[in-house]
């Protein structure tokens, strides 16, 4: 699988699953996700499943500072509902990385490892998200600003040229290249920005 090159510098999201652990799927439970997980998952990189991916990596640092985050050990909350706009989307991967599933995830063993109810929609959170930690109660608030950082001015032109077929192959290849650009720049030129990827720790 080729892609762009870009997506081999962005930061990697280590976590420990006792599930995994526990079964033996992976040595001590430590399980890590690359931004090309949320591709595969999705099936394609946009801004949206940047975001998602990002700031799931975003909370989870925040929410486990001095140790692996626990995956299945986080419930979290969408403002929005599952179908509006690309929250649906947002949650896929959201899932892939914390384990959090509402009814459809794995039901446990002995009454362990239960990844049930621990992802609700149309929830009353200041942000877009609220991830909280199961066992401190400890949580963050998370909202990601795209507008900051938008496409380049042709690439909306490109585009509708790709989709109605007229447009040429250099077109085409800089309709891709300017796709991907804004989706680098949200990972790496923006990713720590404060105004772009929104963090707030509750209570602070």
């Amino acid at each position: 699988m080729q892609t762009p090159a870009f997506y081999s510098q962005v930061r990697h999201l280590t976590v420990h699953d006792p599930l995994a652990e526990f079964l033996g799927a992976a040595e001590n439970g430590r399980i890590e996700y690359r931004y090309i997980d949320a591709v595969k998952l999705s099936g394609h990189s946009c801004p949206t499943v940047a975001a998602a991916y990002w700031m799931t990596l975003k909370a989870l640092e925040s929410l486990y500072p001095d140790t692996l985050p626990q995956r299945g050990g986080i419930r979290v909350e969408f403002r929005q509902d599952q179908l509006s706009g690309v929250t649906g989307v947002i949650a896929n991967v959201v899932a892939m990385l914390t384990g959090a599933t509402f009814d459809t995830g794995f039901k446990g063993i002995g009454g362990r490892f239960d990844r049930r109810q621990l992802l609700y929609f149309s929830a009353d959170v200041a942000e877009e998200i609220r991830y909280t930690r199961v066992d401190t109660g400890r949580a963050v608030d998370l909202a990601a600003r795209l507008q900051l950082v938008p496409f380049a001015p042709q690439t909306g032109e490109l585009m509708q040229k790709c989709l109605d077929g007229s447009a040429t192959p250099d077109e085409t290849a800089g309709f891709r290249k300017s796709w991907q650009a804004r989706v680098r720049a949200l990972l790496l030129e923006h990713g720590d920005d404060p105004e772009v990827f929104v963090v707030r720790p509750l209570g602070e």
